[in-house]
């Protein structure tokens, strides 16, 4: 049975993207939107049709603020704007989920408009326990969201095969209905560009090389290893930090003492706090001598393939998804990371550190290195990751569970 119409629930949509789920959403609509028509529903106040795309904001409701512990407020939040989702009038043959945000407004949506039900795990929760810090014992809610939802979808899409070992292993799901469709790229957009105004507007010296980390300040990105890292770090090799968007306080805190302990003993070091325009993000990632990713948690890493298009290379941690995505020696190098058993805590942490910029300064002093990485990663990019492709493996999903579904007594 072929899929007449998609419905897909995201936290993130344009404009208000933050992370690789919301970058995964709006590029996976754009590209379904060439084959079916696509509704999006979404948090925000977006709301505009362009061709097949329909997109849809919700706003939460305003009492979840009032009268409770703020911590909790991003979940209760959550769980309304994903009533609201649900109980709007659905036409569509199957309604596809991203992130524990919307996973509840999939799951009674299904069950209201009776309609096939799919979800994406960018994440999981139980393998990010930091999430306690900014949501308190919300998290247990969120984490009950996720596991019922994992629990009643009719198929679930794990963005690497680490991730797809992650569902079996924390939440039991049947191998049948979990599959593996990797994050996508739009290589259209992300390709080197000569531009550098966004680079001298901010202070970067062009007559020296930098290595580039671009990301949340979160545990999960490991960004303050790469700030522990700046020391031993070659001091002609400038650190740029486009970085902002802290889950908490306490993080923000620790980042800006960490960034002013290493400005102490060096200077080139230019940290960017401010969501930036995309345009200008690649032309830093065009520019970067290395790119540096240095997770201690990533499902997938959309961030390498955004600097593998742009001809950059990679020094990242071998863990998660991104083993999938960079070829060490090929297309970046990769970095060692062991972890305390049932955390995301470095069992060394300065070694780790150490471990990064051994790496970043391997690269940076070797122009041709990176040139070579950086080719590889553009040419890895186009053969393996782009969102047509991806749009129609989901696509075929969708038209085999309607067939399975439609075979049904």
């Amino acid at each position: 049975m072929r899929t007449k119409k998609v419905a897909l629930f995201s936290n993130e949509y344009p404009p208000n993207v933050y992370g690789g789920a919301g970058v995964h959403v709006e590029y996976l609509s754009k590209a379904l939107a060439e084959l079916v028509p696509v509704e999006v529903r979404c948090f925000g106040e977006q709301d505009s049709t362009n061709g097949n795309l329909r997109v849809q904001g919700y706003e939460p409701w305003e009492e979840m603020k009032h009268n409770t512990d703020p911590r909790f407020v991003s979940a209760m939040s959550a769980f309304s704007q994903s009533l609201a989702m649900a109980k709007d009038k659905l036409e569509a043959d199957v309604v596809h989920c991203h992130t524990w945000y919307t996973q509840m407004a999939g799951l009674l949506a299904a069950r209201l408009w009776n309609i096939t039900f799919i979800l994406t795990t960018h994440s999981l929760e139980p393998l990010r326990p930091w999430k306690a810090e900014q949501l308190g014992t919300a998290y247990h809610l969120s984490s009950w969201m996720e596991r019922t939802a994992i629990e009643h979808a009719d198929a679930i899409i794990a963005v690497s095969k680490e991730t797809r070992n992650d569902v079996f292993n924390h939440f039991g799901a049947a191998e049948a209905k979990t599959h593996v469709i990797h994050n996508g790229i739009d290589l259209d957009e992300y390709k080197p560009t000569d531009a550098t105004d966004a680079l001298e507007r901010h202070g970067v010296d062009l007559s020296l090389p930098y290595v580039l980390f671009v990301g949340r300040i979160t545990r999960q990105k490991g960004i303050i290893h790469l700030v522990d890292s700046i020391p031993y770090i070659d001091p002609d090799v400038q650190v740029v930090l486009l970085a902002g968007a802290p889950d908490t306080k306490n993080i923000a805190q620790e980042m800006t003492s960490r960034v002013a302990t290493a400005r102490e003993s060096r200077g080139g070091i230019i940290w960017i706090d401010t969501m930036m325009p995309r345009n200008e993000t690649i032309q830093f990632y065009s520019h970067a001598r290395v790119f540096c990713c240095p997770s201690v948690y990533e499902p997938f890493g959309i961030i390498n393939l955004e600097a593998m298009a742009c001809e950059t290379a990679v020094v990242a941690s071998a863990i998660g998804g991104i083993p999938e995505v960079v070829v060490p020696e090929e297309t970046g190098l990769m970095v060692d990371l062991q972890l305390e058993p049932g955390t995301f805590i470095p069992q060394d942490a300065n070694a780790f550190s150490r471990a990064l910029a051994e790496a970043i300064n391997r690269v940076a002093r070797d122009p041709e290195l990176a040139r070579r990485f950086g080719q590889a990663g553009r040419k890895r990019a186009q053969e393996h990751f782009s969102w047509r492709a991806i749009a129609e493996k989901t696509l075929e999903l969708y038209d085999a569970l309607l067939d399975r579904k439609q075979a049904k007594p």
